[in-house]
């Protein structure tokens, strides 16, 4: 007899089997077939082959899946909700009231959540509010993750600060509670880190070199001389070991974040052999962003200079991931979402893990999900479908180990699920057995 056929349906509220479905559980390990997940509140109670599950002990509504692939939600460790995308500029930004920008970024949280991101770690933007809001289910979107602000000495990657003056960015993207983000001693960096946890950061983000955007430095400068890297390293550390990000494009800014220790190196796009050893004896993780560098800037709405330095980096990113994936370099996913890339379309960055970035298939869904929870700090909390962790998860009809690229094109996400609850179920796979994130 099938475990199964003891259970009755549960009532609102009580567990739910969903069955007959493909299980890819984050762990890497080989699919399961005619697999079993049991949910009972917020977290995954059971995950496996289904006739490895007990009988039931009580009441719990069945889900069959006929078959469908269940993945865990995925992890996008570097999104920007705060910026609007290629179809808008952020220079809006100066003329709109912090609270008509606070209800722009809802949609974008909604958007990126039911294409299948369940997790998010934005790097320079939101405030903690936000994450409160989320954390509460007043607002549909992923977990959230935030850094607050972007850190850079004068004539940085954070430094916007136009002719007038005027400081672009702070105006154009951060919200009023923001710490700035221009430092330019040690004991500015010191003071600027215990700053941003005071108001709740999860992560710090250094600009270790110059930018694509920025106006008045270029990706092979040093955007943070050593001591001021080392510094923020240590001061993260000491305040409950929070994960530092480094924006680092040229060799100047990677030799910097990698030598003073951070935890990840986002884009990394000049890496050499060198430096990737070093990563690989740190554990370093690289989030190379690959989606970002398809999406040359829009030579209408950016400078000259400023469009030169995409097209020229976004080719040398494309050149170098594959040797960085090779060299055995952790990877973790991260899209920059916001700016030349178009939120919801995070998925998409699997895909391309596997075509530029020489990655199996597997290894990118690794990436995406147990691989980006570590990295974010919250690897005990979501990443992998397994007793325990939050029911976070993704209905699919492809099989993503045959064409993971389809996972970016959300008519193929069927369903998401959030801490045990419906984000978005477009095929009505779910049939309400759960109830709604946010109701």
């Amino acid at each position: 007899m099938s475990p199964f056929d003891e259970s009755r349906p549960s009532g609102p509220g009580g567990p739910v089997l969903l069955h007959h479905l493909r299980l890819i559980d984050g762990s890497g390990r080989e699919p399961v077939p005619d697999a079993a997940l049991l949910i009972e509140g917020e977290t995954v109670r059971w995950a496996g082959p289904g006739a490895e599950l007990a009988p039931a002990q009580g009441p719990v509504t069945r889900v069959d899946l006929g078959g469908r692939t269940v993945c865990p939600g995925f992890v996008d460790a570097h999104v920007h909700f705060a910026l609007p995308g290629p179809g808008a500029s952020p220079v809006l930004g100066l003329y709109e009231l912090p609270s008509y920008r606070t209800l722009k970024v809802l949609e974008r949280l909604r958007v990126t959540l039911e294409n299948g991101v369940t997790t998010a770690r934005d790097l320079m933007g939101l405030d903690a509010g936000f994450r409160q809001a989320v954390a509460e289910r007043r607002i549909p979107g992923p977990r959230l993750l935030v850094a607050v602000a972007m850190l850079s000495q004068r004539a940085g990657h954070a430094d916007f600060t136009l002719a007038g003056g005027i400081d672009g960015l702070a105006l154009a993207v951060a919200f009023p509670q923001s710490p700035p983000g221009l430092v330019n001693s040690v004991d500015e960096m010191r003071a600027r880190v215990r700053d941003l946890v005071a108001v709740g950061a999860d992560c710090v983000k250094l600009a270790t070199s110059g930018g694509l955007a920025s106006p008045h430095d270029r990706p092979e400068w040093l955007g943070l001389r050593h001591e001021m890297v080392r510094a923020a390293v240590e001061e993260a550390e000491a305040y409950g070991g929070l994960p530092v990000a480094a924006h680092a494009i040229g060799r100047p800014g990677i030799e910097a974040a990698v030598r003073c220790g951070v935890d990840s190196v986002e884009h990394g796009y000049a890496l050499d052999d060198e430096l990737r050893a070093e990563m690989v004896d740190r554990g370093q993780y690289l989030v190379p962003t690959l989606l970002e560098t398809t999406q040359d800037l829009d030579p209408a709405r950016t400078s000259p200079k400023a469009y030169e330095k995409g097209v020229r980096w976004h080719r040398v990113a494309q050149e170098s991931v594959a040797r960085s994936v090779g060299a055995g370099v952790r990877i973790a996913m991260g899209t920059d979402s916001g700016l030349a890339v178009a939120h919801g379309h995070n998925l998409e960055e699997l895909g391309l893990l596997v075509s530029i970035g020489g990655m199996a298939p597997m290894d990118a869904l690794v990436a995406g999900t147990s691989g980006a929870a570590r990295l974010c700090g919250v690897g005990d909390v979501t990443g992998t479908l397994e007793a325990g962790k939050a029911a976070d998860l993704v209905v699919t009809d492809v099989d993503p180990l045959r064409d993971l690229a389809a996972l970016g094109d959300p008519a193929h996400i069927l369903a998401v699920v959030k801490e045990g609850r419906t984000a978005v179920d477009r095929a009505g796979v779910l049939g309400g057995a759960l109830p709604p994130l946010c109701p």
